[in-house]
């Protein structure tokens, strides 16, 4: 009989960053390991946000045991709300996980659809021939978990996000001892972050970021507004702490960040024995030196608090000169120009702005190169496969590995849609699975395709010229010169464009008299009316404009 192999399947987050997701199989059985979303890039006119392509779990459904998520962060869980809408099965995951995942899909109307199965660390659960542990590690939020899988073929540790913290600001330091009892039996695998794999050294204590908060409170003679992600409680904490020695009150500003404050509150996660929470309308009369605010929009969404403020668009809070704004968080690639807009806009309205390149307002949550091979030393995998990051990130992280005696042979660098094929003793890519990404615009489950993207890069640049043409119902025939309108092409109001465009009509006509090749049906002229326009235009002006034709039947 054949020994078993285990597959290795990432559909996101391997070569990019975010859009987290991984899938284990075995013959009968499928975990998946975080369902995340990503930013979208600037070229992506008109996409919120993008999430991995499921096609792959979708064609194997029944074999899908649960999905498992890492982490309480959007890039591990934002997908979430599309995913289950199409896999019906559990979720795990640790508490305040949970309760993250609770908000979010309380946001797209599927809480009571979804199947949410809390699990504490140390606590093992049986998917099908997976064993799963999940152990505590530490991230930039609570409750983040790395995850111990048995499996027939062996065992596989995954990191999740960790760093290296022995002075957490919240929650317990990472089980390391625990990984290195693992690490005496000779894991198979080691899934492991890579996003700072080309970071020297160590990362920066949290509680160095406390400090400065604790500064900022206490020495600003404004107002203190500070933004950060929604989930990461930690921090909000801190500004809490910070504002209750400092004689502040804090309001939280936001609806999603509002949420999560409500939730991490219930389930004890956020403490205030102070009582210096309080509501915009309970501080509005409050002098400027007593209030802290905090606020979403360190990544410069367009839709968010801070960016709204920073636009003057707020409906309750604008800029006081004095002000100190606090981006507590560091700019998704990508986002930099967001971020950036954002921070000259407060300058300009008479803040003062800190962020992490000026200040200690934030570090980041993931393990430096010092880590990474202490993470490697505890475990000692057989194969090593680097995870999370951009390609740079995981050829780097492999260095590492190297470095650390894994032969070259047992490394393993996939990306994405890439089927990698373990048995006990040897490794190779076997093959290619669909994990192009999805692009979702507007609400509801709906992805953008390719081609539509394109159509709105070719509008963006080039603009759209609107051909109507009137057709003699019964012949086929022309009726009269066609009409042209254009937008974002040329300024109509010039002369020469409005002789190039008077032109254009006389091309079209000619294009479709009666003495042209072709029968004049719809297919033809359409066409025909795209074919010559196109030439015409790109002769005239190097443009290539968006060509419509529209027929009227008459």
């Amino acid at each position: 009989m054949p020994r078993q192999k285990l597959r290795i399947i990432p559909l996101g987050g391997v070569g990019e960053i975010g859009r987290n997701m991984l899938v284990l199989e075995l013959p009968d059985d499928i975990i998946v390991i975080d369902a995340g979303l990503s930013f979208p890039k600037q070229e992506m006119f008109g996409v919120d946000l993008v999430i991995p392509d499921i096609s792959y779990l979708r064609e194997r459904r029944n074999k899908v045991r649960g999905i498992l998520i890492t982490h309480g962060h959007e890039d591990h869980t934002g997908a979430l709300p599309y995913v289950l809408h199409e896999l019906k099965v559990p979720v795990y995951a640790t508490r305040l996980t949970l309760g993250l995942v609770s908000v979010k899909l309380k946001e797209s109307r599927m809480k009571h659809e979804a199947k949410l199965r809390e699990v504490a660390p140390g606590q093992t659960v049986d998917l099908g021939k997976f064993k799963v542990q999940f152990f505590s590690v530490c991230h930039s939020i609570p409750d983040a978990a790395g995850l111990i899988i048995r499996t027939p073929v062996g065992v596989v540790v995954h990191s999740g996000d960790f760093k290296v913290e022995y002075t957490p600001v919240f929650g317990h330091p990472s089980e390391f001892a625990k990984l290195a009892e693992l690490g005496a039996q000779g894991p198979l695998l080691l899934l492991s972050d890579s996003t700072y794999a080309d970071l020297p050294g160590y990362t920066p204590s949290e509680k160095i970021v406390g400090e400065t908060l604790d500064n900022v409170l206490g020495q600003a003679p404004g107002r203190v507004i500070v933004t950060t992600f929604s989930s990461l409680v930690s921090r909000v904490q801190q500004v809490i702490d910070g504002a209750a020695r400092h004689g502040r009150y804090v309001s939280i500003v936001g609806r999603s960040m509002t949420e999560t404050v409500r939730m991490a509150r219930d389930l004890g996660y956020l403490q205030d024995p102070q009582n210096v929470l309080r509501t915009l309308d309970q501080i509005r009369g409050l002098p400027h030196e007593k209030v802290a605010l905090v606020t979403t929009g360190s990544q410069g969404e367009p839709t968010s608090a801070l960016v709204r403020i920073a636009n003057r668009d707020h409906k309750q809070l604008h800029i006081i000169p004095g002000d100190t704004v606090v981006m507590s968080a560091t700019p998704v690639p990508g986002n930099e120009a967001l971020v950036n807009s954002t921070i000259d806009s407060l300058f300009r309205q008479g803040a003062k702005v800190l962020w992490d390149r000026v200040a200690m307002v934030h570090v980041h949550g993931h393990g430096s190169q010092e880590e990474l091979k202490l993470l490697m030393n505890l475990v000692r995998p057989q194969f090593f496969v680097p995870v999370h990051g951009e390609y740079r990130h995981l050829s780097m992280h492999a260095d590492l590995a190297r470095s650390m005696g894994i032969p070259d042979d047992h490394i393993f660098i996939i990306e994405d849609g890439d089927v990698l094929e373990l048995g006990p003793d040897s490794g190779k890519v076997v093959g290619k699975a669909t994990a192009a990404p999805v692009y979702v615009n507007g609400v509801g489950v709906r992805g953008v395709r390719d081609v539509v993207l394109r159509d709105r890069k070719q509008l963006s640049q080039d603009g759209i010229v609107v051909v109507m043409l009137a057709m003699d119902k019964q012949h086929g025939a022309l009726v009269g010169r066609p009409d042209i309108a254009s937008r974002g092409f040329v300024d109509e109001q010039e002369h020469e464009n409005r002789e190039m465009l008077d032109q254009a009509r006389d091309v079209v006509a000619k294009a479709l008299s009666p003495d042209s090749p072709g029968k004049a049906e719809w297919a033809y002229v359409n066409a025909r009316v795209k074919e010559v326009l196109a030439r015409f235009f790109y002769e005239r002006t190097r443009l290539r404009p968006m060509i419509l034709p529209v027929l009227v039947e008459v």
